[in-house]
């Protein structure tokens, strides 16, 4: 089977942490023939380092997806352009691998949908998390039935002291949102995921900017001290979120908040026949699933530890990055469905998006 052409969307911090060592792990799959940002250096030094011969650079996007070389074009752009460039790119008939979130707002992520449906393309979300060990062990056993009806959870995404200092992080104009939408994203998707639960009811939350622009605050930054006059976005957030079948999931996120434990793209959840823990983040040297139940008289505790990153996002050079990327390049060559489906992300996005909404205006909203 031919190697699939790929067009590169944003040649910044997660096409070279992620995606760039991704696809060079998977080079017998495919070969990167277009990079495309709007720094044109950032673009030419990719395609330097990981570009096929011959590969081209380009500062408009328009221009990549007019290139009838490109078959795949990953979105690797901020947030708020996420909806504008794929549908595009749908449009011009290209399958699309879209960093996450899907968007930063429900409407623009139901367009995306749309434009995929209408395209009859592939389409799938940056959700890679999902291939971490810990995490398909726990999927299996909900799968499974192990923990009986899951009725309560909460999804972690907290950090102490690690602001991102680079890149557009901090512009709410260009990210549409701070912690919630960054990494409480991937904590949400892994939890609603396991549940297998996309049945929203109600939501609610609360968003606090405490710390951003308290200049003593950026002690201890992880990412070195961030600066409190152009903060723009939250540095913690809360949300509450009601499934139509009774079912509860707590939310937190933060890239600021004084708390001790440190853990993302993470989840805890309740059955009625026993409980589980995903562990990761700051606090934890190695990756953990702990699973809780009762077994012959007495409660006991079952530990699984892969060999795990730490990070927020393992990163492509990271088993979950190469294996995220090659499946979902095999599902454009095989014509199967990815793993992480849009409609999920879709999911995903409208929970985040009227949390926010829902904190702005001090009420629960209805789905």
């Amino acid at each position: 089977m031919s190697k699939l052409n790929i067009g590169i969307i944003g040649c910044g911090g997660i096409a070279n942490q992620k995606h760039f060592p991704a696809m060079k792990n998977n080079s017998d799959l495919c070969r990167i023939v277009a990079f495309c940002d709007i720094v044109r250096e950032r673009a030419e030094a990719g395609a330097v380092q990981y570009g096929a011969p011959g590969a081209k650079v380009y500062t408009d996007y328009r221009d990549l997806l007019a290139d009838p070389a490109v078959e795949v074009v990953h979105v690797l752009t901020p947030n708020v352009s996420h909806g504008e460039i794929c549908v595009a790119a749908f449009e011009a008939k290209k399958h699309v691998y879209c960093e996450k979130p899907m968007s930063h707002s429900t409407e623009d992520a139901e367009k995306m949908v749309a434009a995929w449906k209408k395209s009859g393309m592939q389409f799938t979300v940056g959700y890679q998390n999902r291939f971490r060990a810990e995490v398909l062990n726990l999927h299996a056993a909900c799968e499974a039935g192990d923990l009986g009806d899951i009725y309560y959870a909460k999804a972690h995404a907290v950090r102490r002291r690690a602001v991102p200092t680079w890149g557009v992080f901090p512009n709410k104009a260009l990210q549409g949102g701070g912690p919630l939408i960054d990494i409480g994203t991937h904590a949400l998707d892994i939890t609603l995921w396991c549940m297998n639960n996309y049945d929203v009811d109600t939501v609610s939350g609360s968003v606090f900017h405490k710390l951003g622009h308290l200049p003593q605050a950026t002690e201890g930054n992880l990412f070195g001290p961030w600066d409190p006059e152009t903060y723009e976005v939250e540095d913690s957030a809360f949300g509450f979120i009601k499934m139509k079948n009774g079912a509860l999931i707590n939310l937190e996120a933060s890239w600021a908040l004084n708390i001790l434990d440190s853990r993302e793209a993470s989840t805890t959840l309740c059955g009625t026949l026993a409980g589980a823990e995903v562990r990761s983040g700051m606090s934890y040297p190695q990756n953990e699933l702990i699973y809780n139940r009762g077994r012959n008289g007495q409660l006991m505790e079952e530990t699984l530890t892969p060999v795990g990153q730490v990070a927020y996002f393992g990163g492509g050079g990271g088993e979950e990055g190469t294996v995220d990327n090659r499946q979902w390049l095999e599902a454009i060559q095989k014509g199967t469905s990815p793993l992480v489906k849009p409609e999920e992300a879709l999911a995903v996005t409208r929970i985040l998006d009227n949390i926010y909404k829902a904190a702005a205006a001090n009420t629960e909203i209805r789905f």
